[in-house]
């Protein structure tokens, strides 16, 4: 009876020590998903957090789970504020105990949230903010990006203007995304001239006066002239309404939510280098997220839901390497250089400085009456080992 007594106690011994790892096990993954729900970039964080969606539902089969632990999104509306970013990322760590973090939408606000994510020593991922310090001069170990940079951005688009014999003027937000985003351009450029550098309010709508320079600054240039033009949100393309080509001065620029690529219908045969259009990558991802977007929505998937599906891509890769385990140090191993499929194709997290190198697209655009969009035909892929973009952090 006694010896039956002492088995049933180390029974029971055992439960209670195996029972903490089981419960750890079966512990919800959190993740805060913290964009621009509403404010001035309000389409391209729906983008993103409908692309984090069906990316996750993809990535794991439809289950929604990773190492015997379910995934649960918590969404929060930083506005476009960096006070109220940096805010959300501390009471998403602190208070919703998430394990991680994707986002913001706005530069400014991932450059207020980088510091919180090394405070609480956990991940954030940023997608989409663009800016060059959030992986350069401001980084740290806890911050991976999925998205674009601004020198990739800028080495991408200097394949499509810069040629000997072109003058340029760039035309930009006077914000972090706006400023890193020339510097980043003027020093991919290598055969044309850039004479002057146009910086107006993020939220400028009459944008007569700063055309009005850029013409003075260009029209007695010899050679082809270009406005490059680096914005996000708003209507830029305003200033075509100066009539630029009674000075032959050309617009050009990157890729944008559908929306805005409207408006290059004006511009038929405009080079620039894309991050995403659907209709430009070839291989599995791509063709199942196309494929989700029109059956859910009925259009087709747009720039930053391509953004948000990389973002599920990269997260549900590094937590099946480390089987669910959630902690800072095991995803930090297990991404630092890790590849995985988007619809971009192949992404790698540089271990130097956690930028996904990835390919971009040189594009010309072309009217077609089929579409309410200039579309942006493929001239030739970028893929990410032609292009040198700097690592800018001080590892």
């Amino acid at each position: 009876m006694f010896r039956r007594q002492l088995i049933s106690l180390a029974a029971l011994a055992a439960c209670s020590v195996l029972s903490p790892l089981a419960m750890a096990q079966g512990k919800d993954i959190k993740i805060a998903h913290i964009y621009s729900k509403t404010g001035p970039l309000e389409a391209y964080g729906k983008q993103t957090q409908t692309g984090l969606m069906m990316g996750l539902d993809y990535a794991t089969g439809g289950t929604m789970t990773v190492g015997g632990r379910k995934i649960v999104v918590i969404e929060k509306d930083d506005q476009g504020k960096p006070d109220l970013g940096k805010n959300l990322l501390a009471a998403a760590y602190g208070d919703d105990k998430v394990d991680l973090a994707v986002g913001p939408t706005a530069s400014p606000v991932a450059l207020a949230m980088l510091p919180v994510a090394e405070e609480y020593k956990k991940i954030l991922l940023v997608e989409p903010a663009v800016a060059d310090s959030i992986t350069g001069e401001k980084w740290n170990k806890y911050i991976f990006r999925t998205g674009r940079n601004s020198s990739q951005d800028a080495i991408a688009n200097a394949v499509a203007v810069d040629k000997e014999g072109v003058s340029i003027v760039t035309m930009a937000q006077d914000s972090a995304f706006g400023r890193d985003g020339v510097k980043a351009f003027k020093e991919a450029l290598k055969k044309s001239k850039l004479v002057h550098e146009e910086y107006l309010p993020p939220a400028t709508t009459d944008f007569t006066a700063g055309a009005q320079r850029m013409i003075d600054k260009l029209k007695g240039q010899p050679g082809r002239k270009i406005i490059f033009i680096i914005w996000a949100g708003g209507n830029p393309f305003k200033i075509a309404d100066m009539d630029l080509k009674r000075y032959g001065i050309e617009i050009a620029t990157g890729g944008n939510i559908l929306p805005a690529m409207v408006a290059y219908k004006q511009f038929p045969g405009m080079e620039g280098a894309a991050y995403y259009y659907f209709g430009m990558p070839k291989n599995p991802v791509n063709d199942a997220m196309v494929s989700m977007h029109y059956r859910e929505f009925k259009t087709p998937p747009d720039f930053f839901t391509a953004g948000g599906f990389s973002s599920a891509m990269a997260l549900v890769t590094a937590l099946k390497k480390t089987n669910g385990d959630t902690s800072a140090n095991k995803l930090i191993g297990a991404m630092e250089g890790m590849s995985f499929d988007t619809p971009k194709g192949k992404m790698t997290f540089r271990k130097e400085d956690h930028q996904a190198m990835q390919s971009m697209y040189h594009f010309k655009i072309k009217v077609d009456p089929a579409f309410a969009w200039g579309v942006p035909e493929l001239i030739r892929e970028i893929k990410p080992e032609e292009m040198n973009v700097p690592i800018r952090n001080k590892r």
